[in-house]
């Protein structure tokens, strides 16, 4: 039987209240109602603004509260700043928490209400402002941002509206438990083990794992309700939240009450935090206890994450992994693929960290091996398993790109990481591996890019919030950089970048263009700053003739763009006895003729050559008849 510490929830009470007297915090600890059943719809069924209202609290003296809320009121909350105190007790998959959040109306109208989200087996116990309790109001709403496919949410009444632009800060009292749940993915009819081997979640004395929105709700956030199945909306949500909050701070304090073993590894919003000697030493009736803490960190463009690994320690300062007692010849291979990748990582990136602080390669030991890997920087969460070197390689080539390079603009955090991943695959196989990897990309690329500007907004990198742009477009662009300058030049560009001088959109174009003395504004307009689309190219037709000289001939390739991106590619005649390579700028929405001498008589022509992603192809091969 857990024994949980008696002083919890009195001291949540009174720092959520000030000073509060001992009569408003006994109604505050009365139980609260049973958990309402799941909901046994069917996701495509069921509507994501279905609300059902759970229990209504009065931490004040109003009971006047409304349970209505609307999209538009919970889509203008922007939080700035998370201080987390968090208690687990993961004996009995528990947590407690008080969290003060700053949050701003980022809206255009004035707030009476604040709607605050958490997962569904997290309820709301208090909330207050300087002190004063706020009454509210505790739902359940349906959101596929959690793994139970619901959200508690707390409709919040303000003293006085919030004015637009204007910010305030909250303490709120949580708890509940958090064990795996895959009631959102097996309600689209996912194989129940499937199902858990992606949402794995969980708070337990083995592992504990909580990635944040998108996953579980284990803080508070402020959030349009999203189904999987109705389109892209859930992954437009997560994007959208990552993108609102990119700017916030994050600190976490963490206690941890445990009976068994201490955990070998921490983790805090994606940062390795050194696990500490316990405060107090477990015996057999009473807990041992774990106090950590992650200061002020900026988010990024990520969601706050608390990770607890028990796994033995394998590597060094550089690589860390924490592999289970069965995995340790899977750990040794992750070193040795480490080992393979760092000289190219070295090449490209320079031997020092992008970080003012090194940041090492961390790797917890996912509880199952069908657990499906995820990544935070540096920290990666997967399955070590026995298998050979170079299968992780791919991964190891990621992991310490993130590593040894971070940027406040997540197309360069995560575009320059996966850049890496294809360059391992060209430096172990082929270039044309890597463009073939490319290309399975490209046609998802294809089918969320804007037919026409103003079609839709489309997301331009700079602030794009969509992988499928930052990660995917993003990989597109540095390898499109890499052909119109040279591998040095590139590499150079990315070893002189410094993540605290990147304060304005131009400081990467900045770069590139002193070490590649080219200018490239044509380039960084069509395809980092603004989102114009994918080129269409077509070879509307090839004319020869002899041209002065002994066996010369002049080819005019005739090349059409209909698309509404400006681009740049090569452009090749072949003859039977010569292959010729010229670049050609070809503009939107145009018809461009080149002219280029070649030595022999032309029998094909080759536009583009993978790297420039198109709306329908990356290659245009046309024989040319000299009949």
């Amino acid at each position: 039987m857990s024994l949980k510490f008696p002083s919890l929830k009195f001291t949540l009470a009174a720092i959520l209240s000030g000073c509060i007297a001992l009569s408003t915090f006994a109604q505050q600890q009365q139980t609260p109602p049973a958990h309402p059943a799941p909901n046994t719809q069917v996701l495509f069924s069921r509507s994501d603004t279905q609300a059902t209202s759970q229990k209504t609290t009065s931490s004040g003296p109003s009971t006047n509260v409304t349970e209505k809320v609307t999209n538009s009121e919970r889509s203008a909350i922007t939080f700035t700043a998370y201080k987390l105190d968090v208690h687990l007790t993961p004996s009995d998959h528990s947590l407690n928490a008080l969290a003060h959040v700053t949050l701003r109306n980022s809206g255009s109208t004035p707030l009476s209400v604040l709607p605050l989200q958490l997962s569904s087996t997290l309820n709301f116990e208090g909330v207050s402002r300087d002190g004063k309790a706020l009454p509210f109001a505790q739902q359940t709403i349906n959101s596929d941002t959690d793994h139970t496919g619901q959200l508690h949410e707390a409709v919040i009444q303000l003293p006085a509206p919030l004015a637009p632009g204007s910010s305030t800060t909250l303490q709120v009292a949580y708890s509940g438990t958090i064990e795996v749940s895959a009631k959102r993915l097996e309600a689209l009819g996912s194989p129940d083990s499937a199902a858990e081997h992606s949402d794995w979640d969980r708070i337990s004395e083995s592992f504990t794992g909580l990635r944040g929105f998108g996953n579980v709700v284990w803080y508070p956030v402020a959030s349009v309700p999203a189904l999987l199945g109705d389109g892209d909306k859930v992954f437009a949500e997560i994007g959208a939240q990552k993108l609102r909050s990119s700017s916030a701070t994050v600190a976490i304090n963490l206690t941890l009450e445990y009976y068994l073993t201490p955990p070998t590894v921490i983790a805090l919003d994606g940062h390795s935090i050194p696990v500490p000697k316990p405060s107090v030493t477990p015996t057999a009736n009473y807990p041992g206890v774990i106090t950590c803490s992650l200061p002020p960190t900026r988010l990024g463009f990520t969601t706050p994450s608390l990770f607890l690994g028990y796994g033995t320690l394998s590597g060094n300062t550089g690589v860390r992994v924490f592999a289970n007692a069965d995995d340790q010849s899977g750990a040794q291979s992750i070193l040795s693929a480490a080992s393979s990748v760092a000289p190219l990582i070295t090449q490209w990136l320079g031997p020092e960290s992008k970080s003012p602080v090194t940041v090492p390669v961390t790797i917890i030991d996912l509880p199952e091996p069908q657990d499906l890997t995820w990544e935070q920087g540096a920290l990666l969460l997967t399955s070590v398993k026995d298998q050979p070197a170079n299968s992780y390689a791919p991964m190891m080539s990621r992991a310490l790109a993130h590593a040894r390079f971070q940027s406040p603009r997540e197309w360069l955090n995560e575009g320059v990481a996966t850049f890496m991943q294809t360059l391992w695959i060209e430096h172990t196989s082929t270039r044309d591996l890597a463009l073939e990897s490319l290309e399975s990309e490209r046609r998802a690329l294809a089918l969320a890019e804007p037919a026409t500007p103003g079609d839709s907004p489309g997301q331009p990198l700079i602030r794009a919030s969509d992988p499928i742009y930052y990660r995917t477009k993003a990989t597109f662009v540095l390898w499109m950089l890499r052909d119109l300058t040279t591998d040095d030049q590139l590499a150079a560009t990315l070893q002189a970048y410094d993540p605290a001088a990147d304060t304005t959109p131009g400081y990467f174009q900045g770069l590139i263009q002193r070490a590649s003395g080219k200018d490239l504004q044509w380039f960084f307009d069509n395809w980092v700053y603004n989102d114009r689309g994918l080129p269409d190219l077509t070879i509307a037709a090839v004319h020869t003739s002899p041209a002065s000289g002994p066996g010369l001939y002049l080819a005019a390739v005739d090349i059409v763009n209909n698309g509404y991106a400006e681009t740049d590619v090569p452009v090749t005649i072949r003859s039977a006895s010569n292959t010729l390579t010229e670049r050609v700028l070809l503009p939107a929405q145009t018809r461009t003729v080149h002219r280029m001498l070649v030595q022999g008589l032309p029998d094909q022509v080759i536009v583009n050559n993978g790297i420039v992603p198109e709306v329908a192809a990356d290659i245009h091969k046309l024989s040319i008849n000299n009949q």
